[in-house]
């Protein structure tokens, strides 16, 4: 197998709570039951207060509880990482198992575009399609923007520069024919953003996520905000040069306070790994994820959007032959 037997210690991990209830339960196996390997199976997902980590979090349990490959049992882990654009790195230098990462980073990463700038990383594959992650631009309610040319001169927060909504601003402010010079670019997380606006010292801040996102519930559950609308020409220009983004409607009273629909874009979110992972592994996984839609759904709302339907919408990459094998079996590729 090509599973690490160590994670790096530098990233937070989502403890897994079934690893302690297997070691106790170890002790009272027979000696050759005991001597199963367990294997480590990484998970890099986003910050705390996005989507991507208790998603992660989920997953990683649902794996260590299902999946045992020949005499390895995966002990598996959601990793706070940098995002999209960092978790493809990842990837990329094989110091993780899988990640999270939007389709459109996924494919730049894949053909040395944009952040990746003619340096692609051909080694990545990908496992299947998650949910559609929305762009939100959040702001206070009290605040005078209603446009994102209203944004010019203000302070926003972006991200870390190994996101997908720092990329996605670059692309919204040259649409609108602005520059990042144009703006204060703040690169906090969406934690620490939604703080800063609550405390007055930001104006707005981007924030790419499966609605609705903790952060900016947390926010508004205290704050008064709005969700500014990201729709007209300009967008339509955008998707055209990056057909990744699709418009798409937030509900109304998605977020306290939010009484009308508000018009914004999305992105697919793409659980991706290397070529490294064995065969094995990859379908085993694959398998685990979408045949156990249903507890994802119970942990975060956008877990109820992760179906075999979909598993391969924009997925641009090539897929990993494990993960194609579980879609052959189930009639999704001939």
């Amino acid at each position: 197998m090509t599973l690490s037997s160590r994670r790096p210690a530098t990233r937070r991990t989502f403890a897994v709570a079934v690893a302690a209830a297997a070691t106790a339960a170890a002790l009272a196996l027979p000696l050759a039951a005991q001597a199963q390997q367990r294997v480590f199976f990484g998970i890099a997902t986003g910050g705390t207060g996005g989507t991507y980590y208790p998603l992660g979090g989920m997953l990683a349990q649902l794996i260590s509880n299902k999946v045992v490959i020949g005499n390895a049992k995966l002990s598996a882990t959601a990793e706070t990482a940098g995002a999209s654009v960092g978790n493809a790195q990842l990837l990329g230098r094989k110091e993780i198992e899988s990640a999270f990462v939007a389709a459109d980073v996924l494919d730049q990463a894949y053909n040395g575009k944009a952040q990746f700038d003619g340096k692609p990383l051909k080694n990545l594959r990908a496992l299947g399609a998650l949910y559609p992650e929305q762009v939100q631009l959040v702001t206070a309610a009290k605040s005078n923007i209603r446009g994102f040319k209203d944004l010019k001169g203000k302070s926003v927060s972006s991200g870390s520069p190994g996101s997908g909504q720092w990329q996605l601003l670059g692309d919204l402010l040259e649409a609108h024919g602005m520059t990042r010079k144009d703006i204060g670019e703040d690169l906090s997380s969406f934690a620490q953003s939604v703080d800063k606006i609550k405390d007055g010292n930001l104006v707005a801040s981007l924030i790419t996520a499966g609605a609705p996102t903790s952060a900016v519930t947390d926010l508004a559950n205290g704050t008064e905000v709005r969700i500014v609308p990201l729709a007209g020409a300009e967008i339509e220009a955008l998707k055209k040069k990056q057909p990744y983004y699709a418009s798409v409607t937030l509900p109304a009273n998605l977020y306290k306070g939010q009484a009308a629909p508000v018009e914004t874009l999305a992105v697919m979110a793409i659980w991706a790994t290397h070529e490294g992972l064995s065969d094995d592994t990859a379908y085993a996984v694959t398998k685990a994820l979408f045949e156990n839609t249903e507890t994802l759904g119970q942990v975060h709302p956008k877990g109820k959007e992760i179906s075999l339907k979909t598993a391969l919408q924009s997925v641009s990459i090539p897929l990993h032959p494990g993960a194609a094998r579980y879609y052959r079996e189930k009639g999704l590729l001939k």
